[in-house]
């Protein structure tokens, strides 16, 4: 019995039957591929399509990941607008699209200023964005100095000379309007130590900053540290001082060493200058002297030359009376 319909051609028959046959092999696949994930989207109202699971697989982009993450954003109620092929874009950016959504749900449920395009962009910018909205949420506390760098404590010297060692702790809560471009945690530290060490050089003695450390730490907290940086400071608090030696005096005392140096370099020269000359007068009548005793070695032959020349005549003796 042949069932196609009569005036069909064979060729054409046995075409479609390859078309439909390889249709339904098609959707086969994809059901037994994507049947368990497109159930899943469905049920929790986050749905796609077959079409959008293979389109994802074709640009090697992880389904599995982007459907969860669209259920995810479903379930908080993020809105419609994070669509499966912005969750693609973003992955396919080589963005992290888990931790994006769990960003975005954390702002919401704190009321924080933060959509999807900006949280996107924190983290193609390479910010963590999960963090971030994290420290927003929850300020973090900085150690001024960064303990990696080293240092324990900063280093700052009073009008009178006196040394202090001071370390602070910085609360910072992050801006999420200036997290793209904005200034790290180093910034802040060199900005906070800056202000501390010029507000300290600024006193009058160490004595006022140990009286009220306070003073120091709200000076430093009206100069808008903050300002271009990716936090907000909530508090700047001098966690520890100590004083440190007596710069001023170890200064003076070494000051007073060198001009005594100096005092005693130019004494000696005098002496060496009065030496000198002492020499160069002992010289001068040595040679004065030689020349007189040859001027006078000279006289003898001069008064006999006189004599011979009859430039000089004999006196003879005076005779007697008698």
């Amino acid at each position: 019995m042949n069932d196609r319909p009569a005036g069909l051609p064979a060729e054409v028959f046995v075409g479609a039957a390859l078309l439909v046959g390889l249709f339904a092999l098609t959707m086969l696949l994809l059901v037994f591929n994507y049947g368990q994930l497109w159930f899943q989207a469905y049920w929790s109202k986050a749905r796609v399509t077959f079409m959008e699971l293979l389109g994802m697989s074709l640009r090697k982009v992880n389904a599995r990941t982007i459907v969860q993450a669209r259920i995810m954003a479903t379930q908080a109620g993020l809105g419609p607008d994070i669509t499966a092929r912005r969750l693609e874009a973003h992955s396919l950016a080589g963005g992290d699209v888990p931790r994006v959504i769990r960003a975005l749900i954390a702002a919401q449920r704190a009321d924080l200023d933060l959509d999807f395009d900006r949280a996107c962009a924190i983290d193609l910018a390479g910010r963590d964005v999960l963090d971030a909205v994290q420290t927003s949420v929850t300020p973090k506390v900085i150690d001024c100095p960064d303990i990696t760098s080293g240092k324990s404590t900063l280093s700052a010297v009073a009008r009178n000379g006196v040394e202090l060692k001071i370390r602070a702790r910085v609360t910072v809560r992050t801006n999420l309007q200036q997290l793209i471009g904005g200034a790290t945690e180093e910034t802040i530290i060199a900005r906070v130590g800056e202000g501390i060490i010029t507000s300290i050089g600024s006193a009058e003695s160490h004595f006022d900053v140990m009286e009220h450390p306070d003073k120091i730490s709200k000076a430093v907290l009206q100069r808008g540290l903050d300002a271009q940086t990716a936090f907000q400071i909530v508090s700047i608090d001098i966690a520890d001082i100590e004083v440190g030696e007596n710069i001023g005096a170890r200064l003076q005392a070494d000051q007073a060493e060198a001009d005594t140096r100096v005092a005693r370099a130019r004494a000696e020269e005098r002496r060496s200058v009065a030496i000198a000359r002492e020499q160069e007068m002992k010289a001068a009548t040595a040679e004065n002297r030689a020349r007189l005793i040859l001027a006078e070695a000279l006289v003898p032959t001069s008064i006999g030359e006189a004599f011979r020349a009859g430039r000089v005549a004999s006196q003879k003796p005076l005779s007697g009376p008698g």
